[in-house]
């Protein structure tokens, strides 16, 4: 099967499958976004959503947050991964964002990974949620699932699989393909034994045809 086959088959699958397709981080304005992905490296949406809502009732600008401390803002990050880590990392983007954007948070890649707490990927999901840019995050969801499906080959890091991502997925459709990747690696294509009898690709599934065809009896 060609790779331009095997992408349309899987876009096929995700627009009538997935057909919406957005964050599960909640937030009210692209602030507020930066503030929750920040948070979420490594740790879970649902954990970052029952701890954003007093951070962004307590300091609901970067202004607000620029102007704490230290000692004020950890306690309300403490049940976060890398909590100390992450409260310095709100504070000093806080600050850049004030001293160098005017308050704004950038909407370029450049721009944003510039900041404290901000690589790649994170800079990536920020234009792509709140401008739509086609811009393809790849955390573990969306590596583990596009070289289990066969959309990447090869791919050694997470950069690598961006490049060959976006190289196949049509632009106006990248930002929607980011989070139908996501959603069917966190909730169908778990790390540790997969919901294959759940998933509607495993026709296509290099991962299913190698690992999985001994045990539910199936041969190429």
């Amino acid at each position: 099967m060609k790779r331009k086959e095997r992408y349309n088959i899987v876009i096929d699958h995700f627009q009538k499958s997935i057909p919406v397709a957005e964050t599960e981080l909640s937030y009210r304005n692209p602030f507020e976004l930066l503030v929750a992905v920040i948070l979420s490296a490594q740790c879970t949406d649902k954990r970052v959503n029952l701890t954003t809502p007093e951070i962004f009732n307590q300091f609901p600008t970067p202004v607000a947050m620029a102007a704490t401390n230290f000692d004020t803002l950890f306690p309300l990050i403490k049940s976060i991964s890398y909590p100390n880590n992450k409260t310095k990392h709100l504070i000093g983007m806080a600050n850049m964002l004030i001293k160098d954007f005017g308050g704004a948070v950038p909407m370029t890649v450049d721009e944003l990974v510039k900041l404290p707490g901000v690589g790649r990927k994170t800079a990536n999901v920020i234009t792509s949620v709140i401008d739509q840019q086609p811009n393809m995050a790849v955390d573990t969801h969306v590596f583990r699932v596009s070289a289990r499906l066969g959309l990447t080959r090869g791919a050694k890091t997470p950069l690598a699989a961006e490049k060959q991502l976006i190289q196949y997925i049509p632009s106006e459709l990248v930002h929607k393909a980011h989070h139908w990747l996501i959603l069917h690696g966190r909730y169908t294509c778990i790390a540790r034994n997969p919901k294959c009898e759940a998933c509607g690709l495993t026709t296509i599934c290099l991962f299913f045809k190698k690992a999985k065809a001994k045990s539910v009896g199936v041969t190429d």
